[in-house]
């Protein structure tokens, strides 16, 4: 079987590599380069990223291969981020790498010609009457099928998870038992493979800064001033400056550029206990046909380890789901991903409106 890897000089897909070896496969590596080397701000170095990959390619004899996928990323995922934002909604970028980029492009141009893509995702995959799913992680606090639930089914069909079973400690033991040289590298935080660049830089590079007010939900009263709505979203509680907290972004007026907050548990108004979903994107097939009536789930709304228990149901312009506790800082835009009712398998995701 020829495999191919996707290699990011992390401690992740480095033991996928020594996995894979250890079972008698020897998988093509690929490192896929997206930062912008014209762009001093967005500049992602990755001499690091790669040097580390050559030196696991060499110590387990395979070819690596690096693909140039920055202009393709540009055009698909941050064109996509930035209209979001625009739009006063929250983005996630990473979902949409993983679909357009990392099993999009790269699947198209070069995993075509191998039977199986392997990556240092936390997922698994389960098949069930002849058909492929994907399937939560062992670690429950590393899981991210949260961030593979818009693929489509030739993509997980294709996909191998080798570290998906195992918890990340176990990952951490296996690479420093081996004498990996990425062993003891920080797990990288940003914006998929920009993880160097930090969110609101990125954002700032696009949008640029408007001075607008924050105001107080229940009084009106102004608190104090933001720099564009661009840089908040619903729920938030962190980087408002604001004294006397904690303070939450309840509402965005867009064309006010206006930030409305609340103070603490008198914020009634920032949670909820039901949601709608539009474009939803089913993995492996359509399990919820029968929502005419409300059918029991698990879902989540952001990255966490935690599944909320809920229902689903069919309306006109989608689903809507309703949560059986109440949720804080539902936002549009997100990604709400729904899983069957014992939080095994992804069944798909939906943008939140």
């Amino acid at each position: 079987m020829n495999i191919a890897t996707l290699l990011s000089g992390g401690v992740d897909s480095s033991v996928v590599v020594h996995l894979l070896k250890e079972a008698g496969y020897t998988p093509d590596l690929f490192y896929i380069q997206i930062g912008r080397n014209d762009d001093e701000l967005l500049h992602c170095t990755s001499e690091e990223d790669i040097e580390m990959a050559t030196l696991i390619a060499r110590k387990y004899g395979c070819k690596l291969q690096v693909v140039d996928l920055h202009q393709e990323y540009w055009d698909n995922v941050v064109a996509y981020t930035i209209e979001k934002v625009k739009l006063g909604l929250t983005p996630n970028p990473d979902v949409m790498c993983n679909r357009l980029i990392k099993f999009g492009v790269f699947e198209e141009r070069f995993g075509c010609q191998y039977d199986k893509t392997a990556t240092g995702h936390y997922a698994t995959t389960e098949e069930k009457n002849g058909k492929i799913f994907l399937t939560t992680a062992n670690d429950p606090v590393k899981d991210q099928t949260d961030f593979l639930a818009q693929i489509n089914y030739l993509q997980i069909s294709k996909l191998m998870f080798p570290i998906g079973h195992l918890m990340k400690s176990e990952v951490r033991s296996i690479a420093q038992q081996a004498g990996l040289p990425s062993a003891k590298r920080q797990d990288s935080q940003g914006i998929c493979f920009l993880g160097k660049v930090n969110y609101n830089d990125f954002i700032r590079r696009y949008m640029g800064e408007k001075e607008g007010p924050i105001v107080e939900f229940e009084t009106g009263k102004i608190l104090g001033q933001h720099k564009g709505y661009w840089f908040h979203t619903v729920g938030q509680r962190k980087g408002l400056r604001l004294s006397g907290g904690p303070w939450y972004v309840i509402k965005k007026d867009i064309p006010g550029n206006i930030i409305y907050v609340s103070k603490g548990f008198a914020a009634e108004a920032q949670f909820g206990v039901e949601f709608n979903l539009r474009d939803f994107h089913f993995i492996t097939e359509d399990i919820l046909q029968d929502a005419d009536r409300e059918i029991d789930i698990t879902f989540k709304i952001r990255h966490t380890p935690e599944f909320t228990f809920g229902a689903i149901s069919k309306i006109p312009e989608g689903f809507r789901v309703k949560s059986a506790k109440k949720l804080q800082g539902i936002a549009p835009g997100q990604f709400g991903v729904i899983y069957d009712k014992h939080a095994h398998i992804c069944i798909g995701s939906a943008e939140i409106y």
